[in-house]
């Protein structure tokens, strides 16, 4: 288990270079996390998470890094008014080299985050992929001890953030014929037909 000792710390950096998959806190909510480009450490993500065909959300520090995974401006260039912020948006992915990201649904949920830390974080490792700290049935982890108790070693580490049990999910959208349709309420609100 690698002992990390914040987001700022360049043993994470490297330990996600590395193809490594742990838990730490996004803008959000804490969550597993690998990076997005790695096909092998997002398929380990999803065996964790045991999630079959529903994709996890990645999550950029700009508009170039998801372009830089292989998503198409044009999808990207539709929603950049909601970003940086807690919204996730759901955008076709026309690639199938994506489709281990995907999981085959020919759409992906992404997030331009809103939060200096992570964004210095992301802009070192690339776009990550994450899902909520927690398998399915459970409540998402808000404690790291909490986190510890669904996934124990099957991570390779854990990022200490304190309790977030006052934090939300991001507000998840999707563009359908030139409307909003909101997927999910979360800390941001955001009117349909807008």
């Amino acid at each position: 288990m690698v002992k990390l000792s914040g987001l700022n710390d360049p043993n994470l950096v490297e330990a996600l270079k590395a193809g490594r998959v742990g838990v730490l806190r996004s803008d959000t909510i804490y969550g597993v996390m690998a990076v997005a480009a790695n096909q092998e450490a997002a398929s380990r993500l999803y065996g964790l998470k045991k999630r079959d065909r529903k994709p996890g959300t990645v999550i950029a520090a700009s508009i170039d890094q998801l372009v830089e995974l292989g998503l198409k401006r044009r999808y990207l260039k539709a929603v950049e008014e909601y970003w940086p912020g807690a919204i996730t948006v759901i955008v076709p992915t026309d690639n199938s080299e994506l489709s281990y990201l995907d999981q085959g649904v020919g759409s992906l949920a992404v997030r331009v985050v809103d939060d200096a830390e992570l964004a210095a974080l992301l802009q070192q490792t690339g776009a990550l992929v994450t899902s909520s700290a927690n398998h399915p049935g459970q409540e998402p982890a808000n404690t790291i001890e909490q986190a510890k108790d669904y996934f124990a070693d099957e991570v390779d580490f854990y990022v200490d953030s304190g309790d977030l049990s006052g934090r939300q999910p991001s507000t998840i959208i999707r563009i359908v014929d030139d409307a909003i349709e909101v997927v999910r309420k979360g800390v941001v609100e955001v009117s349909e037909n807008e």
